[in-house]
């Protein structure tokens, strides 16, 4: 498949000849910067900007006019080529914007599922943005630790907080608050209320400290053997029930009003209407007003997409919640305050969490981050096609070794950073496939853009004042997208009886977790006074088995290693036996007669 898309496409521009002496070479680099920053060329190049921000008639994509635009598409700067700066500026802050909407969505849904203050929340939005921008640019380094072994892929790839541990911590959480780790009250009605549980991100943030050291040591695995054990029937299940079930527990939740307490319509209380009474207009949940606002954000991405330019379309999900805000601040559902009450600078550790270790989160942790590397091969691999370099080789594994250490790495420092395990993001790779720049220069801008987003206290507020239904019905759209991404990794199977076998043992559990979140929350109740550590690894095997993901996930790394492997089955032994069923059911219809 790569062969083929290179050879469609024109040859990459040449990386600038650097000279080997260390005194040439820093001369080298000053004529270079000079010329590039008092010319012309060195500013905008010859790149066809109008390209990229013409809008797209609908469903002409097959007309001559298309032909011809596509054509005329710019130039393929490779990794290293010498990019103008205003291109440069340009495509990271595509970049940044295209992740802009994964970045800011967990840590906004683990401040509500734990009903923080509106200050905390904000923090943990500009933390999350720092933390990115600092660890990409790690991964985007490849620097040489010993011989063959490197930090970093070399190629852009940014990271984000995983979604993996989002539907993670979600039962983590759960866990907390009905093992009294954190408070909550029941009303009169029997309604269970959540109060503010900031020592639960805490717990979250030192079990992630030190599960990170199995990806560490997973990144020196030769890859070839991690794909083995994680091939795409694992991978592509795993990704398939992250996004599946982030749709049911937040995105469709947050689009009927919220995901919090307000969600299950209590009769009385805080929470009575969404997304609580004090909110400027609170409504039940499900309200049709709601409703509108979520499905008019979602319409604003798919109208991008049939009308924008290459710029817009690579933006298509801020430009959602750009649209919902406007209507539902001008029909006013948005609350301000979180926006006059953000600081107008922040960095890391304005606010800080008490880092400790929560034992029954240890195993669905490590399992995590055993996720997190299958998709940081993935992603490593996605990464290296666009931008059209080797996709196996020595040079290959190393990029992916590299990628695998730096996740790791990542995890431990980012929750010194107080924010949850970062990870490699797909969504860049289609930025580059259309701006068709997968120069790292670019990457490092995208970098930048992320920490000054995240430095600017006021961005995290604007943010957080962003209503649910308005962020529900763009992250619906957002984690659906990851949903897709895991069927596309299952079309890679061949999905011989033996590959469908393993699939649907895998979803059996997954799709039931899913629908009845419930059922094994009961599997220890008759358990009779269990001590403190058996408890805890009971309520381990609960959070495990209650998520989708992992479970579905264990079953299919089980099955893929003890089902023995079918032998290749030609096309016309199949055609063969097919006709030799037909013939024997032929048969019989004629005996019956």
């Amino acid at each position: 498949m790569s062969s083929i898309s290179t050879k469609e496409q024109p040859a990459p521009t040449p990386p600038p000849q650097i000279p080997t002496s260390a005194s040439s070479r820093l001369r080298s680099r000053a004529a270079v910067w000079t010329r590039k920053v008092t010319s012309k060329h060195g500013w905008v190049g010859d790149y066809d900007y109008a390209w990229l921000c013409m809008p797209t008639l609908p469903f002409s994509y097959g007309s001559a006019a298309a032909r011809k635009a596509r054509r005329r598409s710019p130039p393929f700067y490779a990794l290293d080529a010498e990019l103008p700066l205003v291109l440069a500026m340009t495509t990271g802050l595509q970049h940044a914007l295209a992740m802009l909407a994964g970045l800011i969505t967990p840590p906004i849904i683990f401040a509500s599922s734990l009903n923080l203050d509106a200050a905390t929340s904000a923090y943990m939005i500009s933390a999350s943005l720092i933390g990115c921008g600092i660890l990409s640019l790690v991964q985007m380094s490849r620097l040489r630790i010993w011989r063959n072994f490197y930090l970093g892929t070399g190629l852009i790839t940014v990271v984000g907080t995983s979604f993996s541990t989002l539907s993670t911590a979600n039962a983590i959480f759960n866990a907390m608050y009905a093992d009294g780790t954190c408070p909550s009250t029941t009303g009169t009605d029997g309604t269970i209320t959540r109060g503010a549980c900031p020592d639960a991100y805490g717990y979250v943030l030192g079990t992630s400290l030190i599960c990170a050291f199995l990806e560490i040591f997973m990144s020196f695995v030769p890859p070839r053997v991690l794909q083995r054990i994680f091939p795409p029937i694992v991978t592509g299940t795993v990704i398939l029930m992250i996004g599946a079930s982030l749709v049911g527990s937040s995105g469709i939740p947050d689009w009927g009003g919220g995901s919090n307490d307000c969600a299950s319509r209590p009769a009385s209380g805080f929470f009575q209407l969404c997304p609580n009474i004090a909110a400027p207009r609170p409504l039940p949940w499900g309200s049709p007003e709601f409703i509108g606002l979520g499905f008019l954000s979602f319409m604003a991405i798919i109208l991008t997409e049939l009308f924008g330019s290459p710029f817009m379309k690579n933006i298509s999900i801020i430009v959602g919640l750009a649209v919902g805000c406007i209507v539902a601040g001008a029909a006013g559902y948005i609350d301000g305050s979180s926006i006059t009450t953000a600081p107008a600078i922040t960095f890391l550790w304005v606010k800080t969490f008490k880092i400790r270790v929560y034992p029954p989160a240890i195993l669905p942790m490590l399992a995590v981050y055993i996720s997190l590397a299958m998709e940081a091969i993935g992603d490593i691999t996605a990464s290296a096609e666009v931008s059209r370099v080797a996709v196996d080789g020595e040079e290959f594994d190393s990029r992916i070794q590299g990628g695998v250490l730096s996740d790791g790495i990542g995890g431990f420092v980012s929750a010194l950073f107080t924010v949850t395990p970062l990870s490699i993001f797909a969504q860049n790779n289609g930025v580059i496939a259309i701006t068709r720049c997968a120069n790292r220069t670019a990457g490092r801008w995208c970098c930048f853009f992320l920490i000054l987003f995240g430095v600017l206290g006021k961005i995290s507020g604007v943010f957080l004042a962003i209503p649910n239904p308005v962020l529900g019905g763009v992250t619906t759209f957002l984690f659906a997208t990851v949903a897709v991404s895991g069927i596309r990794v299952l079309s890679y199977n061949r999905f011989t009886r033996r590959d469908r076998f393993v699939l649907a043992a895998a979803l059996a559990f997954g799709l039931g977790d899913l629908l009845v979140p419930t059922i094994f929350t009961h599997l220890f109740d008759g358990v009779r006074n269990p001590n403190k550590g058996l408890q805890g690894l009971f309520d381990s095997i609960t959070i495990i088995l209650s998520t989708p993901f992992l479970i579905s996930g264990i079953v299919a790394v089980v099955l893929n290693q003890i089902l023995p492997q079918e032998d290749t089955f030609q096309p016309e032994e199949e055609d063969e036996a097919h006709t030799e069923t037909v013939d024997v059911e032929a048969q019989g219809e004629k005996e019956k007669h």
